[in-house]
């Protein structure tokens, strides 16, 4: 008489492999929501860095910064050959620019630098207060001057 063999996964070893799967997942997974907020971060820098370059070439070229104050701030810039379109901060998807924080707002004008509103770059700090902005040229968050 032949014996036939069975082969086959046990119900405990699928078990094991579900739970290191698990395991793994855990492990993966905040990486890349992680890798997410860092490359917003690096994008609004970039942004920022190229944004306030420019507008120190205005500057340079007109003795004055341009009019922040202004709806058409952008597009004097983009007349002039300063910048393509009018910028929009990843963070919130606005181009609007203001003096003073603004809810909305995309961008903000203080101390003759430009800033993204509501973008808070310290990982550790997840109160994301609504004063909060990051600069180009500083290295933390900041909260604007009163």
């Amino acid at each position: 008489m032949k014996r036939t063999i069975r082969k086959a996964f046990t119900l405990v070893e699928i078990l094991i492999v579900v739970v290191i799967l698990g395991i793994l997942a855990a492990i993966v997974v905040p990486q890349f929501t992680n890798a997410t907020q860092d490359a917003q971060a690096g994008n609004i820098k970039a942004q920022l860095d190229t944004l306030n370059n420019q507008i120190e070439l205005y500057r340079a070229r007109n003795n004055a910064y341009p009019d922040f104050s202004s709806a058409t701030v952008w597009q004097t810039l983009i007349d002039g050959g300063y910048i393509k379109a009018a910028p929009k901060n990843p963070y919130n998807n606005s181009s609007t620019v203001g003096t003073a924080h603004a809810a909305g707002q995309g961008w903000i004008w203080a101390n003759n630098t430009l800033y993204a509103n509501n973008f808070n770059n310290d990982p550790k700090d997840t109160t994301n207060d609504a004063d909060k902005v990051f600069g180009s040229i500083l290295t933390d968050s900041t909260k604007l001057p009163s």
